[in-house]
């Protein structure tokens, strides 16, 4: 008789780290707003705000092109990639 193999859930659990709020600091409240929200929320708020003023670059998507509101959380660079903005916008949270 062949054995029967325990299902696994699929489902996933939230990392408890992305769901604790952060505190965003001046420069970054500006964007996303002054009250603590989760890390995921702050990320989805900062693309909602680069989609909405049409930031990213066109011919070489992963480049932002900074606006006079995102320069201050881009440290005074005038254009990033996606991966230095996780960077960058790490240095503005508490």
């Amino acid at each position: 008789m062949p054995k029967t193999k325990a299902k696994k859930s699929s489902k996933r659990k939230p990392n408890a780290a992305f769901m604790r709020p952060v505190q965003p600091d001046d420069k970054l409240s500006a964007i996303v707003g002054s009250k603590p929200l989760p890390r995921s929320e702050l990320t989805k708020k900062l693309w909602d705000y680069i989609k909405k003023h049409g930031l990213q670059d066109k011919k070489k998507r992963t480049q932002i092109n900074a606006d006079d509101s995102l320069r201050p959380v881009f440290n005074g660079k005038s254009q990033v990639s996606m991966f230095e903005m996780t960077k960058l916008v790490s240095g503005h949270i508490r």
